[in-house]
């Protein structure tokens, strides 16, 4: 059992451990990547919601460090309606403009639909103990802070969610713990939108919100050296890490003796 005391449990890099399925959901067949924990044993789900580049290599990656921490994890293609299976590089000028069309044409109403879907199909895998939380990044940390609000999640987790202003009124629907993690300097969401989001939010019961000084949009992407802050992200996963343990249950890893 490899040891994760202070180990930053999101960065460090790990083995392949998933495969493609697919998921039947209300308008049709989508994929998702599923990587059990690693034990093998049925374990808490995470659903992991991808950045505006589709399950890329660090969707993977996040989803494979899940496993390694004991969760199940599952990262459904949000982008199949528009184009199935894109993979984009955020670090390529080009493939970075292709991403700002696909989430411009993206509907948040019928992503919100799969991530329910996507729940509910993980909650009967039998790699899943039927609980599951959801985490996001970017616009999946948008989709995680209204997946709070509107699905039957067990959890969220928001990493500098985009956008999130413009669906404040929503906070009060949230009935389930949610983790925010917010960038000072996030150069896509401006510090009177960040106010905003402080107002509606901090106060509520529900919601644990961190804010990160010096630091911009996407501090945790690994695998973006332009944007990505060790220190940053190593106290926000931990962060999400002990979360995930308080909401969801230790993971298969740490349960085991």
């Amino acid at each position: 059992m490899p040891d994760l005391e202070g180990a930053d449990p999101v960065t460090e890099p790990r083995e392949t451990v998933g495969r493609m399925i697919h998921v039947a959901g209300r308008d049709g067949t989508f994929k998702a990547y599923l990587a059990p924990a690693a034990t093998m044993q049925p374990a808490p789900c995470v659903l992991v919601c991808q950045e505006i580049f589709g399950i890329n290599k660090e969707m993977w990656r996040i989803c494979e460090n899940l496993a390694q921490m004991g969760y199940a994890a599952i990262c459904p293609d949000l982008f199949w309606r528009l184009e199935p299976g894109i993979e984009l590089d955020p670090t390529n000028e080009q493939e970075f403009k292709r991403a700002l069309d696909l989430m411009g044409r993206f509907d948040i109403d019928t992503g919100l639909a799969d991530i329910q879907d996507t729940i509910t199909h993980a909650r009967g895998l039998p790699e899943t103990t039927g609980k599951v939380g959801v985490l996001g990044y970017c616009l999946g940390g948008l989709l995680a802070y209204l997946a709070a609000c509107r699905t039957d999640a067990d959890c969220a987790v928001s990493y500098y969610g985009v956008n999130i202003d413009r669906y404040a009124e929503e906070a009060r629907g949230i009935t389930v713990p949610l983790l925010m993690h917010m960038a000072e300097e996030d150069e896509f969401v401006d510090k009177a939108q960040q106010g905003r989001i402080r107002d509606a939010l901090a106060k509520h019961p529900k919601v644990d919100l961190h804010s990160y000084a010096g630091v911009g949009h996407a501090f945790a992407r690994q695998t973006d050296t332009g944007h990505y802050n060790a220190q940053a992200a190593r106290a926000a996963n931990q962060r999400t890490e002990l979360f995930l343990t308080d909401t969801l249950g230790p993971g298969a890893l740490k349960a085991t003796p």
